[in-house]
């Protein structure tokens, strides 16, 4: 399977299986996409004879001829009985995500917990839940080493006491376990004070900051109670966190909705403010008015190109900036399990609800039909989630099968797709079809910064 594509003034072909990726001429692209799957010498002079010269057209199909033999385009499908079979090793659980406070002083308008509480009402988790599922990560971790313990909400911060104690028994399990905890926090900012940044920017190896870009596009949808604002709080405090992060990563999160697609200057507005590591995520769900719908489609894919065209050009200036879904390193990518299987949610990757039970992941809690144990008496997956979620991949996703994109996205959202379709094996057809538009733009960027010899440094 080949995927041609045009981006940015570049002609580039992807070969689905290889995942060999060429920049070619107009010629070869207008063949390759006339016969994405396979071609004959002369079915090509019959469909493009008139739009080329013969011998402009006989020579590419000699070059595409000779990187076939050497498998590198229309390369055969994997051996999928092979690929299964690598995911039959159980390395135990990698991360548990802690719902450390159902909760939150904001009302965000979009926010698919229903304002904080996942429909369950506001929670804080005890200290003895969080002390156990850190004893259960590391219990139930195999052979890993580095491990990764996530304060999500809510709001994490409204349960601060909580989150210090958590991070200080997995300091003490470290010391006997040879395990090595990685702490991660999601935060609306809202409650950022340097008591709280110094603890942050000490233990906590990653932190993401929710703001959506230009304050009109932030305060429409991210407000506090009283219907106020909430933008002057986050971008101040999110400053103050980034200065003392030193060489820790960060997030910069922001929310896109249909009221406003023309979110790459949301990207450049938070790039103005110093931030340099930045990601703006689509709204997620459906229904009310600013959702993300099919009319809507045309103009994001628009819009990714207009921010890929104008990200290139800034990082092209000299300028220090990751947009989250242009990270694609084409030379050291994951290896092809993770990009069968994705996170791992459901059988590597849990959540923890205030209460103690395990779900597949953070967007099912709540959920009570995805609850599969608890932190007290373990995993006790009597309907089969877990098994269902580890046989959940591009392989036995029918229309995965036939994407292009499918070892880029590893299947995309499980939550997404269930909550969409009703169905974790069916993709939900609106964020793969920006999925793969954001994986052409990056391909496009990486081809650019290696023509150009940017080196790694831009990443």
């Amino acid at each position: 399977m080949v995927h041609a594509f045009e981006n940015n003034g570049f002609f580039i072909a992807v070969d689905a299986n290889s995942g060999s990726i060429f920049s070619i001429d107009e010629v070869t692209y207008e063949i390759l996409k006339a016969f994405p799957e396979n071609l004959s010498g002369q079915e090509v002079m019959e469909k493009l004879g008139g739009m080329f010269d013969a011998d402009v057209i006989s020579e590419a199909c000699d070059e595409i001829e000779s990187l076939k033999e050497q498998q590198m385009l229309y390369s055969p499908d994997p051996d999928d009985s092979t690929l299964l079979k690598q995911l039959e090793n159980n390395n135990g659980l990698k991360a548990l995500c802690l719902h450390i406070a159902h909760g939150c002083n904001l009302a965000c308008e979009y926010c698919f917990a229903s304002k904080g509480d996942y429909c369950t009402g506001n929670k804080l988790m005890s200290e003895d839940v969080a002390l156990r599922a850190v004893d259960f990560l590391a219990r139930h971790s195999g052979n890993r080493e580095n491990i990764e313990i996530d304060f999500f909400g809510g709001e994490p911060l409204i349960n601060y006491e909580v989150v210090k104690r958590a991070v200080a028994y997995g300091k003490e399990i470290e010391k006997n376990t040879g395990k090595k905890f990685h702490f991660t926090l999601t935060t609306n900012g809202t409650l950022l004070d340097k008591d709280i940044i110094d603890f942050i920017n000490q233990y906590m190896d990653n932190v993401v900051v929710s703001l959506d870009g230009r304050q009109e596009v932030h305060d429409r949808m991210r407000f506090y109670r009283d219907g106020s604002g909430s933008y002057e709080d986050i971008a101040a405090r999110a400053r103050e966190l980034v200065k003392g992060r030193k060489n820790k990563d960060y997030f910069i999160r922001g929310t896109f909705t249909g009221e406003n697609l023309d979110f790459s200057e949301d990207v450049f507005h938070i790039a103005g403010l110093g931030f340099n590591e930045v990601s703006i995520e689509p709204v997620v769900g459906s229904g009310e008015p600013f959702h993300i719908t099919q009319e809507h489609i045309p103009a994001i894919l628009d819009e990714y190109d207009r921010l890929a065209k104008r990200y290139l050009e800034y990082i092209k200036s000299g300028n220090r900036l990751r947009f989250y879904h242009f990270n694609l390193n084409l030379f050291k990518g994951p290896c092809i399990q993770r990009r069968i299987i994705a996170c791992g949610a459901g059988f590597e990757y849990l959540a923890v609800s205030p209460e103690g039970h395990l779900y597949p992941c953070h967007q099912f809690v709540g959920q009570r039909q995805f609850i599969i144990g608890d932190v007290y008496e373990g995993i006790n997956d009597i309907n089969g989630i877990t098994e269902e979620f580890k046989g959940c991949n591009v392989i036995t996703k029918e229309e995965c099968k036939k994407c292009w994109a499918k070892y880029y996205c590893s299947g995309g959202c499980h939550a997404n797709a269930y909550f969409s379709n009703g169905s974790i094996f069916i993709p939900n057809e609106l964020a793969c079809i920006m999925q793969r538009k954001r994986i052409e733009c990056a391909i496009m960027i990486e081809l650019a910064a290696s023509e150009d010899n940017f080196g790694d440094g831009w990443r």
